[in-house]
């Protein structure tokens, strides 16, 4: 499987702060046997966020699974999912929604995440939250379902 991982960060792509939570969901990836084929880190602006989203759907080579982390929180300049629903052709509400149920679990601010999750062709896109044990944890919750998602994209999968 080949996933990019996209880091949301206005600071981070600046350069004043490390990407940490890129490099935890390299490691959640690879530890799943999964390949990263793409890594970018862009500010917090729809229209970087966007532009990232599509050229990795669409390739070429188009990537199976985007991860993208930060920019799901309250903030004035959160604007993840709004620049991801932009790019989703169908939404998978299912996924942020136990995305969300688990985080709880560990976080009461799990519940703050507007994070979307859904598809654009036949690549999956997860919005998950902007630190790294959040975003590990978020993926984790829907790692194994990620497979299926895929195949049920790809017309193979009922």
């Amino acid at each position: 499987m080949r996933v990019g991982i996209l880091t949301v960060s206005d600071r981070s792509s600046r350069g004043e702060r490390p990407d940490a939570s890129g490099p935890a969901l390299a490691e959640a990836a690879a530890r799943r046997g999964w390949s990263v084929a793409a890594r970018a880190t862009v500010p917090d602006e729809a229209a970087a966020i966007s532009a990232c989203l599509r050229r990795w759907c669409e390739g070429p080579p188009a990537v199976d699974l985007v991860l993208t982390t930060g920019g799901t929180g309250l903030g004035p300049r959160d604007v993840t999912p709004e620049a991801t629903r932009e790019v989703l052709e169908k939404e998978l509400p299912g996924f942020s929604e136990r995305m969300r149920r688990e985080g709880e679990k560990s976080s009461p601010h799990a519940a703050l995440s507007r994070g979307l999750c859904g598809a654009r062709g036949r690549t999956l896109i997860l919005n998950l939250p902007g630190s790294p044990r959040g975003c590990v944890e978020s993926l984790e919750t829907v790692a194994g379902l990620v497979p299926h998602a895929l195949l049920m994209l790809a017309g193979e999968g009922h």
